[in-house]
C-alpha cells in the first residue's frame, strides 16, 4: 500500500492512499471496465478501482471506506463505489467478465515469470459468516465454509483457481467441472496443461481426479491415501522429492489470509466472491511486474 501526499499551492496537503499505482490500474484494469455513466472520467474510474482494492485488502465494510483518502477531488459516496463493483461483477454474467479479462491480460503478458517445472495444487476453506451461495457446514472448521482450489507455479505464484463449492464437499468433489474453469483461464492466456506436473496432497487421491488429469495430459504426483480400501498394495509412482516443493503453495495460502475480504467471506453472492478471487490474482501479479 502506498500513501501519497498531494501538495498544491492553494490547498492544504492531503494524503491519498494507493493500494495499486495509478499507472498499473490504468494499464491493466481500466481498459476492461465499463465506464460510469455520470462523471465517467478515467481519473475517477481508477480511484474507484483503488478504493475497491482497499476494501479487498483490509476487509472493511463498504460504509467504512476512508473515502476522503481514496478519492482525491471528486465527491463520491461509498454507495457509488459498491454500485460500480457490483456493476462490473454483473458485466461478467453478460459475457464481458472485466475482472477475468484483466487477469488474462496481465497473465498472458508476463507468463514468462512462471516456473512450471512443477505446478502446486491445494484447496482453501474460507469461513462464510453470512452464509450465501455455495456455502455449507464444514466439521473440520466447525463453521460454514466454501472451498476453492488453487494452482500455483513452483514458486507459489498464482496460476489459476477453480469455481468455489460448498465446504461440506471433499476437495476432489465435482472435480471435472471445477477443473474446466481453471483450464479455461490457462487456455485463454496461452498456457497448455498437457505435460504439466502437478503436486497435490493425499486429499486429492481419488480415481475421478486421476482420471480427469490423465485426460488433460497432466502428470499427477499425489501420495496414496491408504485409508482407502484396496490401496495398500498399489504401486502407483510417487516422487517424494518433487512433493517436498509443496511448501510454496502453503506460503501462498498464508499470504491470502492477509487479504481480509478473501480470508473471511462476507459476500452472499457467488459472483462477488469469484470477483475477489480474480482481484487477488491481479494484485499478486501486478506486484511482480515492477521486478522485471
Amino acid at each position: 500500500m502506498e500513501v501519497c501526499e498531494n501538495l498544491t499551492s492553494h490547498k492544504p496537503s492531503k494524503v491519498m492512499i494507493r493500494i495499486l499505482s495509478k499507472d498499473s490500474i490504468m494499464q491493466y484494469i481500466v481498459p476492461h471496465l465499463s465506464r460510469p455513466v455520470r462523471g465517467g472520467s478515467s481519473v475517477l474510474t481508477w480511484e474507484i478501482v483503488n478504493a475497491i482494492f482497499y476494501k479487498f485488502k483490509h476487509g472493511v465494510q463498504w460504509h467504512l471506506l476512508p473515502i476522503k483518502s481514496l478519492i482525491y477531488k471528486n465527491s463520491v459516496k461509498y454507495g457509488a463505489i459498491y454500485h460500480h463493483f457490483r456493476k462490473w461483477v454483473k458485466d461478467g454474467r453478460r459475457g464481458r467478465a472485466p475482472w477475468q479479462q484483466a487477469q488474462q491480460q496481465i497473465f498472458g503478458r508476463y507468463k514468462r515469470l512462471l516456473d512450471l517445472s512443477v505446478g502446486l495444487f491445494d484447496g482453501s476453506h474460507s469461513p462464510a459468516k453470512r452464509g450465501g451461495e455455495q456455502v455449507a457446514y464444514q466439521g473440520r472448521k466447525k463453521c460454514k465454509t466454501n472451498n476453492t482450489l488453487w494452482l500455483t507455479d513452483a514458486n507459489g505464484l498464482v496460476v489459476g483457481f477453480t469455481l468455489p463449492i460448498a465446504g461440506n464437499h471433499y476437495d476432489s468433489s465435482n472435480i471435472e467441472k471445477r477443473l474446466d474453469y481453471l483450464v479455461q483461464q490457462l487456455t485463454a492466456s496461452g498456457i497448455r496443461v498437457d505435460g504439466l506436473f502437478i503436486n497435490a496432497d493425499a486429499g486429492f487421491d481419488s480415481e475421478a481426479f486421476r482420471q480427469v488429469c490423465s485426460q488433460l495430459g497432466i502428470e499427477l504426483n499425489v501420495p496414496r491415501n491408504y485409508q482407502i480400501a484396496n490401496q495398500l498394495d498399489d504401486d502407483t509412482f510417487f516422487d517424494k522429492l518433487m512433493y517436498e516443493q509443496r511448501y510454496a503453495i502453503e506460503q501462498t495460502n498464508a499470504w491470502q489470509d492477509s487479504y481480509r475480504t478473501l480470508s473471511v467471506r462476507q459476500d452472499t453472492s457467488l459472483g462477488s466472491w469469484i470477483a475477489w478471487h480474480h482481484l487477488f490474482f491481479i494484485h499478486a501479479w501486478i506486484k511482480q511486474v515492477p521486478k522485471l
